[in-house]
């Protein structure tokens, strides 16, 4: 598409929505008045041009104070950043919570992935459809994160400041008042009523949340807060990365690689700077684990990034956060704010000399930046495409430098792998899968939540203790890129080697069981909308076969049998050519969870 800057002007609120964020221009290149010294020479240039990762905020504070972005408004933001308007319009029109074409100041965002379809989302958006006039735009949502809640609304008015309000489980007189009057809602349950063990003395990653204030930094301190950085400065660098590598840590975004080696691998880069950049866009439908971390413990974030930013010499960290979870934003932030206070990140923490600080990112709304290259260039201020690897992130990362990515919940196990001691830790899970590990569990269960078990667990196990119930038809492991197992598979053990022998695998700890009351064909082309829809386009396996998924799934939406087997075929196929040409994670796995079903489920038998 070709676009310029052409004679549009921002309004009023929208140039002071930019200037907050980037203060007023100082010359006419920028958009301010021109005066005698702009006819002499051109100012900004490479300096505008190195905020380029500003971008992704500066369209935040257009859509947060207007509702949507104008031309007028992003060819103001892309004079400030001297960013090619054509490439800043392929930016904003990437996410999905931002709108290029005018829309209502307030925004329902009704969630319809998995848990919410099954739930009743597709009647919650009907309901308020019809219920709010066009001052209210509602949208048919991914996953919000609030699966143990489900069904769940997100309400967002445009202002100065923004409001939000989450209703969840949300019935249509919940989410009409939540969109009605976002500032004045009920407050969102507390964190810990998403813990169904909270409280109990035997657990290690969520033995705070629903104990300690996670809004008070002296609480967090006073249970157990910050031992793990002080044992890291007696430890240094190097043995830090040692205790890591010897607790047999590996990451827990479902690829399963080992931390010590990722970290040992950055540090020893000869380039610097270093960067360490957290994901906590879980988009994975059905993950909220991360969620439940930072709402309930945000300080364990802070510490354990300072304590892998130490690790691996980083001094700058970015911790990018999925921009539909406000509350979980609101107490990171105030999180970051108070340590930075206590001189727990800054300049000199803990007197130790050692300076580290976090940048906190909002994402908008792209499942594809749960893979760590979109992730740097959505934070770089492109559009969150994957990159082509090698050169892998440890060697070229963020802005191409060494870079670690781990997850939020690899960064908070870090923690007890310093204050046990690599080898207490290790002794928990199993030889090849060591330590605890979080499972997100919803569907037809007595009590959704986060669970934390040791690794080596049963699935069985597992819903037994969320309560189950009965006339359960399939279990989801893994999300959309997961896979089903039957109501008879449930001695699998949740390991990574377990769950790899059984055919199926862990992911990031999404565990989703349907009873017989959920039609599953429905579910598969819910999943088949979502990879197609998420697709960011790059590659043509993925971009096309998601979209030939799709299509073959609803020709055999009523058909089994032999009637469906040319379309099963040809899903086959499609399956394969995504599996094995994608050149990332999304569509390489966009076709497990729709195989499994007709493999082990016999979905169209």
């Amino acid at each position: 598409m070709d676009r310029h800057c052409g004679d549009s002007r921002p309004t009023d609120g929208e140039r002071a929505a930019v200037d907050a964020l980037l203060g007023p221009p100082e010359s006419s290149w920028e958009g301010a008045g021109r005066s005698d010294a702009d006819l002499r020479w051109a100012r900004g240039g490479r300096a505008a041009r190195d905020r380029r990762d500003l971008l992704l905020p500066g369209l935040h504070a257009i859509n947060d104070r207007i509702g949507w972005i104008s031309e007028g408004a992003l060819d103001y933001l892309c004079r400030r950043l001297t960013v090619p308007p054509a490439e800043a319009y392929g930016v904003a029109t990437f996410y999905a919570m931002f709108s290029v074409g005018p829309r209502p100041a307030t925004v329902l965002h009704v969630c319809t992935d998995l848990a919410g379809a099954a739930a009743g989302a597709d009647q919650l958006c009907a309901g308020t459809t019809e219920r709010l006039g066009s001052d209210v735009q509602v949208e048919r949502s991914p996953c919000l994160g609030l699966c143990e809640r489900a069904p769940a609304a997100l309400a967002v008015r445009a202002g100065d400041p923004v409001r939000t309000a989450v209703a969840a489980p949300a019935t249509v007189d919940d989410a009409v008042r939540a969109a009605g009057a976002p500032g004045s809602a009920p407050e969102e349950p507390p964190a810990a009523m998403a813990v169904p063990q909270a409280g109990q003395e035997d657990l290690v990653l969520l033995r705070r949340v629903g104990v300690a204030d996670p809004a008070s930094l002296h609480d967090y301190r006073a249970h157990g807060g910050y031992a793990a950085l002080r044992r890291a400065f007696a430890l240094g660098p190097a043995g830090v990365i040692r205790e890591v590598t010897d607790s047999g840590l590996v990451g827990r975004g479902g690829a399963a690689f080992p931390t010590g080696r990722k970290w040992q691998a950055t540090a020893s880069q000869p380039g610097r700077p270093h960067y360490l950049v957290c994901s906590a866009d879980e988009s994975e439908p059905g993950t909220f684990k991360d969620r439940v971390i930072m709402e309930g413990d945000p300080y364990a974030l802070v510490e354990a990034m300072t304590v892998a930013a130490y690790a691996i010499g980083a001094r700058r960290g970015f911790l990018y956060i999925r921009g539909e979870y406000p509350r979980a934003i609101h107490r990171i932030q105030h999180a970051v704010d108070q340590a930075r206070v206590r001189g727990l990140l800054g300049d000199d923490i803990l007197g130790h000399g050692y300076a580290f600080d976090i940048e906190i990112r909002r994402g908008a709304g792209a499942y594809i930046c749960g893979e760590e290259t979109a992730l740097f260039n959505s934070v770089e201020g492109y559009r969150g495409e994957p990159r082509s690897k090698p050169p892998f992130p440890v060697e070229k990362g963020l802005f191409g430098r060494p870079t670690v990515e781990n997850n939020v919940e690899t960064l908070v196990n870090v923690l007890p792998v310093l204050t046990m001691g690599a080898p207490a830790y290790a002794a928990i899970g199993t030889e090849r899968s060591t330590g605890p590990k979080l499972y997100c569990v919803s569907g037809s269960v007595a009590r959704p939540g986060v669970y934390e078990l040791p690794f080596g667990a049963t699935l069985g196990e597992l819903l037994r203790l969320a309560g189950v119930r009965d006339g359960l038809r399939a279990v989801l492991l893994g999300g959309a890129a997961g896979g089903f197992v039957r109501p008879d598979e449930l001695d699998i053990p949740l390991t990574f080697e377990g769950t790899r022998e059984a055919g199926t695998t862990l992911g990031s700890g999404v565990v989703m069981a349907f009873d017989d009351s959920v039609p599953l064909l429905r579910l598969l082309l819910r999943i088949a909308e979502f990879f197609r829809e998420e697709s960011c386009g790059q590659c043509v396996p993925c971009r096309v076969g998601t979209v030939r998924q799709e299509e073959a799934l609803r020709r055999i939406a009523e058909r089994t049998g032999a009637a469906a087997a040319n379309d099963i075929a040809l899903l086959r196929e499609a399956g394969r050519a995504m599996r094995d040409a994608s050149i990332c994670g999304l569509g390489q796995t966009a076709w497990n969870a729709v195989e499994s079903a007709i493999d082990r489920l016999e979905a169209y038998a």
